[in-house]
């Protein structure tokens, strides 16, 4: 049996971080993804992800994120890739608002967490936001609140790059290869494969929607599969005033409806169109069971309920759709935290919808678990046992 420092199950957004971290600090790491990331299977693909740096989520949220934007810079000076766009980002809402993004007092939170890490931002009232975002159709009683140095990040372009500088740095990473289930000791931890059982000092368990299968009953009820959608519409002769440098990423909670939506600037000019989208949680799914194909009544209901009403320049036409998958948390917050039943089992799972933007300082933060006995950011608010 082979022997590493390290195994880490699932090489999506933190399990490319945590896999890069670890290995560049000599630790001898072995990766294991049931297919080949980036892949079109899990929560880690469709062009783009929103980052911000004041986390309405909560305040335990931002220093993630900044560091996060720190190492991702660091990555392209390294490899030479574009991964992070700071186009500006644009969160709207109102008093009346009648949907939610994620938790309550989103908004409020926000602004308080720019307020609270010195994070450069403006509060635009909507004779403003009219003024320098005419895209977007704002009620005289919406606020906006702007973050400059917010965007978007590539979300596969951010994998790959993070898996060949594992790579480089000397980890192992094996590809289609579906993990059957681990065990662990006092003194060690072992996954055993559809090819081979492994043996390791320490274990990640990193594996996004196929968490909750390697996990007991017991622990799995406190994540949710859900299957989400987006969309990219056509943006038509209004392509320049949708470009990133006229147009930010944004994140509305509307009025008149129950669902939020969310929205990146046309990144790939007139004949890539606009991402837009929203989030549902009522259908619970696995990525077995999970249905990808969107149909065209999807996007038209999307397009009329959301779009249509809010973003008027936007057309009917659908270019093209792609789902993906939410793993949920109660309280939509993530779990980073050791495993009940294993000490030398890390489980992490930076989910809820808003991970992405944190999975590189999450990753960095794994690596100094385990090497350091304790990461620079503290990880407390993601402990597993608050659900019990």
């Amino acid at each position: 049996m082979i022997k590493f420092d390290t195994i880490v199950l699932g090489l999506g957004a933190t399990g490319s971080a945590a896999a890069y971290q670890l290995a560049r600090r000599g630790n001898r790491v072995l990766g294991i993804d049931r297919f080949d990331p980036p892949h079109t299977h899990g929560s880690t693909h469709g062009d783009t992800r929103i980052t911000r740096l004041a986390i309405g989520e909560g305040a335990q949220y931002t220093p993630l994120a900044m560091r996060s934007h720190e190492l991702w810079r660091e990555i392209e000076r390294e490899t030479g890739q574009s991964l992070l766009t700071a186009c500006g980002g644009l969160v709207i809402s109102s008093a009346a608002k009648t949907s939610t993004v994620h938790v309550e007092n989103f908004f409020a939170n926000t602004l308080a967490a720019a307020e609270r890490f010195g994070i450069d931002h403006e509060v635009l009232h909507a004779p403003e936001l009219r003024r320098r975002y005419p895209q977007f159709n704002v009620r005289d009683d919406e606020l906006g609140y702007f973050e400059p140095s917010a965007g978007f990040v590539r979300p596969e372009a951010c994998v790959r790059a993070q898996l060949a500088l594992a790579r480089a740095h000397g980890a192992e990473i094996h590809v289609n290869e579906v993990v059957r289930g681990f065990d662990a000791s006092a003194d060690a931890v072992t996954a055993t494969t559809d090819r081979a059982t492994y043996a390791a000092e320490r274990l990640i368990v990193a594996a996004g929607p196929w968490l909750p299968g390697l996990l007991r009953s017991e622990w799995a009820k406190w994540f949710t599969v859900s299957r989400q959608v987006v969309f990219w519409f056509d943006v038509g002769d209004s392509a320049a005033a949708f470009a990133p440098e006229c147009f930010p990423v944004f994140i509305w909670e509307l009025q008149a409806s129950r669902q939020a939506v969310y929205g990146f600037p046309a990144i790939d000019g007139p004949g890539g169109g606009i991402k837009i989208s929203t989030e549902q949680l009522e259908t619970p799914t696995t990525p077995e069971a999970v249905d990808r194909n969107v149909t065209e009544d999807e996007s038209r209901a999307v397009y009329a309920q959301l779009v249509a009403p809010h973003v008027p320049a936007v057309r009917a036409n659908c270019l093209r759709a792609a789902a993906c998958l939410y793993t949920v948390t109660p309280d939509f917050g993530f779990v980073i935290d050791s495993h009940p039943d294993f000490d030398r089992v890390l489980v992490a799972s930076p989910c809820s919808g808003h991970g992405f933007k944190h999975s590189a300082a999450i990753g960095e933060a794994l690596a100094q678990r385990i090497i350091d006995g304790a990461s620079r950011i503290d990880l407390g608010a993601f402990r597993m046992d608050r659900f019990r």
